[in-house]
């Protein structure tokens, strides 16, 4: 009985972070308010403050399950069998754009989304934010190092000075494509990073 009580928990609260994350991207921190939540995962007031004791606390909750969530699919596209680094790199950047698309990226675009906003609104949510995107610039500056090794990319600088450059390339360009509505910045981005990383793909 335990173990199905544990498992209910679990499965209410990964409930409330899911719905939360869609309508969060979709409308930011500040102006989506718990009962808008509540009722979408269909949870009574009382149970969110159980699980999360405050709207900040959800908010850190929601980033760490979503970059728990994309660190783990990175995983995955940065260590793609028969694949060169370079090769494996584009498709991530090929994957970014598919995710953080101007139209609704249902809940995919969620650090795009909130960086600037809770960045100065909540110490927990910027210090969660932080965490989440040194970890996706770890993953790039270690794909490159190799790629760098193995010679399908050619780089000036250091691999994590890259990384964090190409990072904030597209999260510029995540912004740009929401403001102007179609993926030109995309393209330009991805024909930049080609040439950061003169990639043999």
């Amino acid at each position: 009985m335990p173990a199905a009580n544990h498992s209910e928990t679990a499965d209410v609260r990964e409930n409330i972070l899911a719905v939360g994350q869609r309508i969060i991207a979709a409308k930011g921190f500040s102006a989506v308010g718990l009962n808008e939540i509540l009722s979408a995962a269909g949870v009574p007031k009382g149970s969110f403050y159980h699980y999360f004791g405050s709207k900040d606390g959800f908010g850190e909750a929601l980033l760490e399950n979503y970059f728990e969530d994309y660190l783990a699919e990175m995983d995955r596209t940065l260590g793609q069998a028969g694949l060169n680094h370079a090769q494996r790199l584009m498709n991530y950047w090929l994957m970014w754009q598919e995710a953080q698309s101007f139209l609704e990226c249902q809940g995919k675009c969620l650090a795009v989304k909130l960086g600037a906003e809770v960045a100065d609104m909540s110490e927990a949510m910027r210090a969660s934010l932080n965490r989440g995107t040194a970890g996706i610039i770890s993953r790039l500056s270690g794909a490159i190092e190799a790629g760098v090794e193995e010679g399908s990319l050619v780089i000036e600088g250091r691999p994590g000075d890259v990384a964090q450059s190409l990072y904030q390339l597209w999260l510029g360009a995540s912004v740009m494509v929401k403001i102007v509505r179609h993926a030109e910045p995309f393209e330009i981005a991805l024909k930049t990073t080609r040439q950061i990383l003169r990639a043999s793909t």
